[in-house]
């Protein structure tokens, strides 16, 4: 299978399209599980800072998409959902061209609180930025 032909997750993508802005922005869905969840933002210029680089408001609606999936993938027998209550993002690297691509996996999954790590990589597997994001179960 070629980059062109990457198989796209449909029960995922069902998931994220209950967060409309994740539709408005490209996202992808690759692979979703409550182990993993995998998704990935095309480079495109209206997604850029000066400079050509994905803007960092971008990368970040892609983690925390990602991560949230993951965190609702995970909840507790009885929970409702969960929200985002803590985000913190180390990006090391821009991304010029080609695709970001999220994996989040669950660090801890307890009864109030979901803690998700996600990378984000670009097309040759550098990491691009790091987020680690707390969710709080409703």
């Amino acid at each position: 299978m070629t980059d062109t032909e990457i198989a796209i997750d449909s029960v995922g993508t069902q998931l994220f399209a209950t967060m409309p802005f994740s539709t408005e922005l490209g996202i992808e869905v690759l692979e979703c599980g409550p182990e993993r969840v995998r998704s990935r933002l095309e480079w495109r210029e209206n997604l850029c800072t000066l400079g050509g680089s994905m803007h960092g408001g971008a990368l970040m609606s892609l983690a925390d998409a990602t991560a949230a999936v993951c965190a609702f993938l995970n909840l507790p027998d009885g929970a409702q959902g969960t929200t985002t209550v803590e985000s913190k993002t180390n990006f090391v690297r821009a991304l010029r061209s080609g695709h970001a691509t999220a994996t989040a996996t669950p660090l801890h999954k307890g009864r109030s609180f979901i803690v998700v790590e996600t990378e984000i990589r670009d097309d040759a597997g550098k990491l691009v930025a790091k987020v680690t994001q707390t969710q709080a179960v409703l």
